[in-house]
């Protein structure tokens, strides 16, 4: 049996049917089935039959959607970057699941598409799946963005893995100054899967990097169809589904923008709201962090003493209740920080709305106890900025007040 055989294959009870494909290991057999799904099977004790041979063309379909990218004096150049994710991975089929291993140049290869909307730059800044993401990898990432924009690309796509998507966006908003747009793309679904968001995310997204927005974007799919992306401004932006694919929401407005996509065509690209513009600030960076910052939620029943465990920390922020509320048992703890040098910031864990600690005794009593008010600052993205503020600021209070990259609103409406 060669690949392009289509086979039935019966292992501890279970039967699959479909075409075979190359295999990475020769204990490990490979089948396409009629979902468009693959699925590896271990050959041991499989039983397998041939039900018809030479189905379909493996060694022709391989080299079909290749793409020769070749330089066009009229075209923007994009620097396409890569850290790994879902948008740039395979299966590994000898444990089944999803492991980020392509490149940026395979990416280009595997999503034709993308050929003919600009010059294309590859490099690869890591090669993990997004859990692994450290502020280490930020600052490489930074480093690496800026070296692109220094050398001429016109706009940045970075390809990241959605579960941190938004960390690292906000840590490129507040570590570079771009004078071109750098949008963060990724999907919720491999290239394997007959639903993969891939392409058309990597399409938007490359026109989004074309665009006059120089603002850190994250582009992904604005609702469950396949027809636009929403443009989210990185620093209010959070994923709010495990695995829908329009998961990312700008939290307390609709998104900054969106592509309007259709196969074939070259997505329109709009904006709602004011945006920085390409070529309005310098290229800057600003890329040391204080990586002592810790990320602390309160909820009913968590004792004090939790505060303990982070004491030496540089920098917390406390996802607090409501306006920005804890026990007030904590109130005397928090004190004792601020008095010990370390800074408390307050944000909230509602989903929306700003922290004010003028309105109950509590909050007041966490103000006197040298609190920082976090205005709407998102949780995730206070922890970034505290990080980078505590490592490129003075004043580190007036700093996490202030709106550095849209990651505050001037004032909290409704919306809808």
């Amino acid at each position: 049996m060669n690949p392009g055989d289509r086979v039935r294959v019966d292992r501890a009870g279970q039967t699959f049917e479909g075409v075979m494909l190359p295999s990475s290991t020769p204990d490990t057999l490979v089948v396409k089935l009629d979902s468009g799904y693959n699925v590896g099977v271990d050959r041991t004790d499989a039983d397998i039959d041939r039900l018809e041979s030479d189905v379909y063309d493996i060694e022709d379909a391989q080299t079909e959607g290749t793409s020769t990218i070749e330089f066009d004096d009229d075209l923007p150049t994009i620097s396409l970057i890569s850290t790994g994710g879902t948008i740039a991975s395979t299966i590994d089929y000898r444990t089944g699941a999803v492991t980020a291993q392509f490149d940026a140049e395979d990416v280009l290869r595997a999503v034709p598409d993308l050929a003919g909307l600009a010059n294309y730059r590859g490099r690869v800044v890591a090669n993990i799946l997004s859990e692994n993401m450290t502020p280490d990898v930020w600052q490489e990432l930074a480093t690496a963005i800026h070296e692109e924009i220094e050398a001429g690309a016109d706009g940045i796509v970075v390809m990241h893995g959605t579960d941190t998507m938004q960390f690292s966006a906000s840590a490129m908003a507040f570590m570079l100054d771009t004078p071109v747009p750098i949008v963060f793309t990724g999907s919720q679904r491999s290239a394997d899967r007959p639903s993969s968001d891939n392409v058309m995310n990597a399409v938007c997204a490359v026109e989004a990097a074309k665009s006059d927005c120089a603002e850190v974007l994250v582009c992904m799919h604005a609702d469950q169809s396949d027809d636009r992306c929403a443009l989210h401004r990185g620093t209010r932006t959070r994923k709010n589904h495990t695995s829908r694919r329009d998961a990312f929401e700008t939290v307390g407005a609709k998104p900054l923008g969106e592509a309007d996509y259709e196969t074939g065509e070259t997505p329109e690209i709009t904006f709602r709201r004011e945006y920085a513009e390409r070529g309005e600030r310098d290229l800057a960076l600003h890329g040391d962090l204080e990586t002592d910052v810790e990320l602390v939620k309160f909820t009913p029943g968590t004792d004090a003493s939790r505060l303990d465990a982070v004491a030496d920390a540089a920098g917390i922020v406390i996802e607090g209740t409501g306006l920005g509320h804890v026990n007030t048992d904590w109130i005397s703890v928090v004190d004792d920080l601020t008095d010990a040098g370390t800074h408390v910031v307050m944000t909230s864990q509602c989903l929306d709305g700003r922290v004010c600690d003028r309105v109950y005794d509590t909050g007041r009593d966490l103000l006197d106890a040298g609190i920082v008010e976090g205005e709407d600052i998102l949780p995730g993205t206070a922890k970034v900025k505290l990080m980078w503020a505590l490592a490129n600021t003075d004043d580190v209070a007036d700093t996490m007040r202030r709106s550095l990259a849209g990651e505050i609103t001037d004032r909290s409406v409704p919306w809808e």
